[in-house]
């Protein structure tokens, strides 16, 4: 059976947040369009967030590299106003550890195993930041042994470098990622 995981379209993500990435809220569409098909089709959605404790690890001022973003409860770390939440959806919450760096949707959630109770095989992910949280939820999919397509028109990069996003397209890819 195949699943939509969505990861991380956050107000913390999107123009005007705390770490935006360029046109991330271009996302929005394509992802409820995706949505409302596999909710139409009876199949799984997944959604991820960024959920953080206020003296999360990856903050500058804790030693991190990242602006406070995404903390718990507060408007930043809500989805974007126009992202399609379906009833259905599951919620997954991560890198809720102070201590605890948490890229991908599997890291510390369980996730893999819920998949897997209800016949998950296939996955179809978008969402942000396509060279963090996509990627590492992608390579983790792939060594969890799930087969996995990227909806291009789903995802958006942060670029720290100008490369980035692609650089991570093309790591995905040589994983056997179907980009589509």
């Amino acid at each position: 059976m195949k699943a939509l995981i969505v990861v991380d379209v956050q107000n913390d993500f999107c123009p005007g947040g705390a770490l935006a990435v360029t046109d991330g809220d271009k996302v929005v569409d394509p992802i409820n369009e995706l949505s409302k098909q596999f909710e139409a089709d009876g199949l799984p959605i997944i959604f991820t967030r960024d959920w953080h404790p206020v003296n999360h690890l990856s903050f500058k001022e804790n030693g991190g590299v990242w602006p406070p973003h995404c903390i718990a409860g507060t408007p930043g770390a809500a989805f974007h106003t126009n992202l399609y939440f379906p009833s259905v959806a599951f919620l997954v919450s991560k890198a809720t550890e102070p201590d605890m760096e948490a890229y991908s949707a599997f890291q510390g959630t369980g996730l893999a195993s819920w998949l897997r109770q209800i016949d998950v095989d296939e996955l179809v992910i978008t969402g942000l930041a396509t060279d963090y949280c996509v990627k590492n939820t992608v390579i983790d999919a792939v060594k969890l042994g799930f087969k996995v397509t990227v909806a291009l028109n789903a995802i958006r990069a942060v670029n720290v470098n100008p490369t980035d996003g692609e650089t991570a397209i093309n790591e995905m890819k040589s994983l056997g990622v179907q980009i589509v």
